[in-house]
């Protein structure tokens, strides 16, 4: 039985794929066993995203309503909380499919983080802009009345939300792309996996972080 290490479908880490001595590796299944783990690991991603965001939008509308004194409308606050970060959710990883930003990952992670950050805050802005003319479509209105429809106050206190919960997330994202996904998750899930002994790995790191 000989074993070969393959790149996975985020084209960072790795799996490793079984083959028997003296037959060939039989294409089909190996391609099916691809697309399972591919579809897997995108459905985790997508998860996760979305689980980061509902955390940070819950608590914004968590707060809202504790200011307001008015808890009679949870149910629909936490729910459009809850659709909001599964919809930017999938259009952050539309836009990391796209590559957007990929060019300032050489720089450090600070400034690419905020850079992404900046970035993918104007895709979303740009997102719920086509969503609001393509309402006003469906509903026989002219598209240029969408910015008129939303107050400046409104769109500006959205944005500035969007933006810090994204500088922390591409500050994960981005550590985790430097450091690998099995090494990132290891730190995050492993006991032990922070300790000092093992010198030359944590050295290897350090190096390849700078």
């Amino acid at each position: 039985m000989l074993r070969s290490d393959a790149v996975g479908p985020d084209g960072k880490s790795t799996y490793t794929v079984a083959v028997e001595k003296g037959k060939p590796m039989n294409s089909e299944n190996t391609k099916k066993a691809s697309l399972k783990q591919k579809a897997a690991h995108e459905l985790m991603q997508f998860v996760v995203v979305s689980s980061y965001l509902a955390f940070f939008f819950c608590a914004v509308a968590t707060y809202r309503m504790i200011l307001l004194s008015d808890f009679r409308d949870w149910f629909f606050n936490y729910g459009t909380a809850l659709i909001n970060a599964l919809v930017i959710a999938k259009v952050i990883l539309i836009g990391e499919y796209a590559h957007l930003g990929k060019r300032m990952e050489g720089k450090p992670l600070l400034v690419s983080s905020v850079f992404k950050a900046i970035l993918f805050s104007l895709l979303v802005f740009a997102f719920h802009i086509l969503e609001e003319a393509i309402k006003r479509l469906v509903h026989g209105k002219e598209v240029a009345g969408a910015f008129h429809d939303m107050p400046l106050d409104h769109l500006l206190g959205g944005a500035l939300i969007i933006f810090c919960t994204f500088v922390p997330f591409f500050a994960f994202r981005e550590l985790r792309r430097v450091l690998g996904e099995d090494r990132f998750q290891d730190l995050f899930l492993v006991a032990g996996s922070t300790g000092s002994d093992k010198p030359e790995q944590h050295a290897n790191l350090t190096r390849k972080v700078s």
